[in-house]
């Protein structure tokens, strides 16, 4: 496997096993809402479709923060920013 091929597989591991752990943990409401999910030199992005639920995801976010942290080890900081729907990142 090529150096690009696996950092793209391991980037979408990732995003798959927060995805999952972010159904399990935030309401159904709000985890419909996420648009995107990216690990960034020990952040973790979560992407939501528009400002109001951005504002919502922040929040609800803000409450689990030391558990999301516990889940990985690595992650020293959650951020919430805005992606559309069909919107590239």
């Amino acid at each position: 496997m090529t150096a690009g091929l696996k950092r793209v597989s391991d980037q979408r591991q990732r995003q798959d096993f927060w995805r999952d752990w972010l159904d399990a943990n935030l309401p159904a409401e709000i985890t419909a809402k996420i648009t995107g999910i990216v690990e960034r030199d020990g952040t973790l992005v979560i992407f939501a479709e528009s400002a109001a639920w951005s504002a919502r995801l922040r929040f609800a976010t803000q409450e689990i923060e030391d558990q999301i942290r516990a889940a990985k080890s690595g992650i020293t900081d959650v951020s919430v920013r805005v992606l559309p729907r069909g919107a590239k990142s």
